[in-house]
């Protein structure tokens, strides 16, 4: 199955609306892996914007590279790098909150049982200055 920029769109707000939901309870560590799931699937979007309809990814290193969860990774797939370097230069909030999303890691969040914050993940993504508006922005 071919995902789309669209579809990658409709996941990322589904993921963020199920970690907000869990963020609320007792759920943290549902929570917490959703909301890094949204910030991949938003930057996937990006990057799903930056090719052409049937177009064959240009080489298998590209593709491996996009194939990843590591939103460091994506962002500069996506192009975004410099972009958001510059606005967190004049929003100290944005800042901090990217410092939170950027260590997220699935293969860590997976079989973990306790000390993720789901509630914080989720409020740097979502927040006024979150992630996930900032790359809605672009996306």
């Amino acid at each position: 199955m071919r995902l789309t920029r669209k579809d990658f769109q409709r996941l990322a707000e589904l993921r963020a609306k199920e970690a907000g939901v869990l963020s609320k309870g007792r759920a943290q560590q549902g929570a917490y892996y959703l909301a890094g799931y949204a910030v991949e699937c938003a930057l996937k979007a990006c990057i799903a914007k930056k090719t052409r309809r049937h177009e064959f990814p240009p080489d298998r290193p590209y593709v491996n590279r996009i194939y990843t969860h590591n939103l460091n990774l994506l962002l500069k797939e996506a192009g975004l790098e410099g972009q958001l370097e510059r606005e967190m230069r004049t929003n100290p909030a944005l800042a901090a909150n990217w410092n939170t999303v950027r260590v997220w890691d699935p293969s860590v969040c997976r079989y973990q049982a306790s000390g993720l914050n789901g509630r914080d993940l989720y409020g740097a993504i979502a927040g006024t200055d979150g992630v996930l508006p900032w790359i809605k922005k672009l996306w």
